[in-house]
């Protein structure tokens, strides 16, 4: 079962890996320009406010989320290959829109499954999302080489390649199911600390919107090859894997784990933000470790520990919500304030984390929840 969720997070974060540094460097191919490119990549968050509560709850009310994944990578699939007809703004807006409906929401509803058969199966999550991250590192490691090879045309077919591996991954999947009736309101019995550590995680995860977004376009600006661009990824995923094998063993909780999050976020922007010495950026990429994968994990284990299993993929549905509303607000920011002030646009992000450690001490502090209402009953 371990397995069979790695191959899925292997595949997946195969797309990301050719996703996140390179597809800024498509559109800008395409003729987009930084304030569109910003719009573009901030759809994918907009639309996950709005489709991943609506996918994690069906997922939960059918019994059987293993057919929404499969449905939601079969349709990424075919949406992404309209890309290669589009031209012009307004065409890739409408690809982007509707490719972005699919592919935003099938990690939510997967990690969903994954801590429903973590809880019951006694599965290390660090241990099966690694994989996720490992693939990462090897494919945006192969694309720069492939890409610096040819050119930016590419990128769009590295794409529907790791997409067509993934729909394949979904349909190995386990298919935990449950009985429980859950109703599509189920979202109200969440307690109030998982809103707080949802909200926390999310301005700590928007904060990394011009790294996301500009980071490759500004390195290959600064002279930077695109071998030595995924390298810099890769090294950041390389950290965020170490804290994947280790956080079982991790004492940490939650709160410290994102306020551990925020102080990364501080100082990796700062640094980013003031120079773009090779020695300083191989160093503060390490911080990923911190700035994306405590938080993702402190977010993870709150769900573990505190939301019943029936609720799982609803829980992670909703978080995928309010983290996407502060990237897709944050995206767009950081595409103004790139075009406006270029490396000093982290600045912005560095305070942007520091609201979020801010946010996490609340956990801490709020009250006891009152008993949930019954899935069934909410």
């Amino acid at each position: 079962m371990a397995l069979r969720l790695s191959l899925f997070y292997a595949s997946f974060f195969a797309v990301v890996g050719v996703q996140l540094p390179y597809w800024p460097a498509w559109m800008a191919a395409r003729g987009m320009d930084a304030g569109q490119i910003g719009t573009l990549l901030a759809i994918t968050g907009v639309a996950r406010i709005f489709a991943a509560p609506i996918m994690g709850a069906l997922a939960d009310r059918l019994g059987r989320p293993k057919t929404m994944i499969v449905i939601l990578a079969a349709g990424a699939l075919i949406t992404n290959a309209l890309y290669a007809p589009a031209h012009g703004y307004w065409p890739i807006f409408a690809v982007t829109v509707a490719s972005s409906i699919f592919f935003s929401t099938l990690l939510p509803v997967a990690d969903g499954v994954t801590v429903v058969v973590a809880r019951a199966s006694e599965i290390d999550y660090g241990r099966v999302r690694l994989w996720g991250s490992i693939a990462f590192i090897v494919v945006s490691s192969a694309s720069g080489a492939i890409i610096g090879a040819g050119d930016d045309a590419l990128i769009l077919w590295l794409v529907l390649g790791a997409l067509a591996l993934t729909v394949g991954a979904t349909l190995a999947l386990p298919d935990p199911r449950h009985t429980s009736r859950v109703r599509l309101g189920a979202w109200r019995a969440l307690p109030g600390a998982f809103w707080v550590c949802a909200a926390a995680a999310s301005l700590i995860q928007a904060s990394h919107s011009v790294y996301y977004g500009f980071a490759t376009l500004h390195w290959r600006a600064v002279g930077l090859t695109d071998t030595m661009i995924g390298a810099l990824w890769s090294e950041g995923v390389i950290a965020e894997i170490a804290l994947f094998a280790v956080s079982a063993r991790l004492p940490l909780g939650p709160r410290a784990m994102l306020l551990l999050a925020a102080a990364g976020g501080i100082v990796r922007w700062t640094v980013l933000g003031t120079t773009d010495a090779l020695p300083a950026l191989i160093a503060v990429q390490l911080l990923h470790a911190m700035t994306f994968g405590a938080a993702h994990l402190a977010l993870v284990r709150f769900i573990l520990r505190e939301i019943p299993p029936e609720l799982s993929t609803t829980a992670q549905g909703m978080a995928a919500a309010v983290a996407s509303t502060g990237t897709a607000i944050f995206l767009t920011v950081a595409g103004m304030l790139y075009a406006g002030f270029g490396a000093p646009a982290y600045f912005a992000m560095a305070l942007l984390a520091a609201i979020g450690g801010a946010a996490a001490h609340l956990i801490r502090r709020m009250p006891p929840s009152p008993p949930s209402p019954s899935p069934a009953s909410a």
